[in-house]
């Protein structure tokens, strides 16, 4: 997993956060402080660009941080515990199950209610978030890692996809598709579903390649053999055998180059009836 980096923000006006993920972060950041004072501090040379590029890893923030000289910056660190795999194992099976987190994370975002359905805290508490500091200083955190805290928290706001890889997950693992089973993962099935569809080709080639010629067109009319079809939850089985059917007609109608036959969901708008 590589580590991201993270140009320095420019001087300006103070920013208040608007994220749900960002105002948590800045909440484990002062909840165990020990004085108010270096927070505020710190705020003010986060708004005045006096933290350096930011280089972002699992479990560890780190930037470069002065008073306003750079000549004589402090190097300022954030720990984080990554969280176990057991863990991560929670929130991808809480993204298999709703395809709205998934497209979330798609689109850069990360649902506030992901972590609350998986049972994960994704951002950590108060005093899970460790600051260190080569400054003199023996407040906790001191100004430099408060303003270092305060512009993650910005980088969150723009970024919430980054507190996976604080907690040290890359969030591309996340969007990964799952790993094909093994042939002993597998379990054996007997029946309908066992058999193979076609001629074996992924449906990926088929549909990449180019289409071959139309099979010969039937001497007589065509007798479709429909498959027995097992039920299975969401799927009304009448219906589907109703569809295959007219699919059928009408593949034997334009081969013969006839008038195709006019489903009876196409009549009336109550859909098939049945086969």
């Amino acid at each position: 997993m590589n580590a991201r980096g993270f140009p320095a923000f420019p001087a300006g006006p103070t920013r208040r956060v608007r994220s749900y993920w960002a105002a948590g972060w800045l909440a484990a950041l002062t909840g165990a402080a020990l004085d108010t004072q270096p927070l505020r501090r710190g705020r003010r040379h986060a708004a005045r660009g006096h933290v350096g590029p930011i280089t972002i890893s699992p479990g560890r923030i780190a930037a470069t941080v002065h008073d306003g000289d750079p000549e004589q910056a402090h190097h300022s660190v954030l720990r984080v515990d990554p969280l176990p795999q057991a863990d991560w194992d929670r929130l991808t099976a809480a993204l298999a199950a709703r395809s709205g987190h998934l497209a979330a994370l798609l689109a850069g975002q990360l649902p506030t209610e992901l972590a609350e359905t998986a049972g994960v805290r994704l951002l950590p508490e108060s005093g899970q978030l460790l600051p260190e500091c080569d400054c003199p200083d023996w407040d906790h955190p001191c100004r430099h890692a408060a303003a270092l805290g305060h512009q993650v928290a910005w980088l969150l706001d723009a970024e919430p996809l980054l507190l996976s890889l604080i907690r040290g997950r890359d969030p591309r693992d996340l969007l990964a598709p799952p790993t094909e089973p093994t042939e002993a993962d597998t379990p054996t099935r007997t029946g309908p579903r066992a058999c193979p569809v076609g001629d074996g080709t992924p449906a990926g080639p088929a549909y990449a390649g180019a289409p071959g010629p139309l099979p010969r067109p039937p001497d007589g009319p065509a007798r479709v053999t429909l498959p027995p079809l097992p039920p299975d939850p969401g799927v009304d089985v009448a219906v589907l055998r109703e569809r295959i059917r007219l699919a059928a007609d009408r593949a034997a109608a334009l081969l013969a180059d006839t008038a195709p036959p006019q489903p009876g969901w196409a009549r009336s708008s109550r859909g098939p009836t049945g086969p």
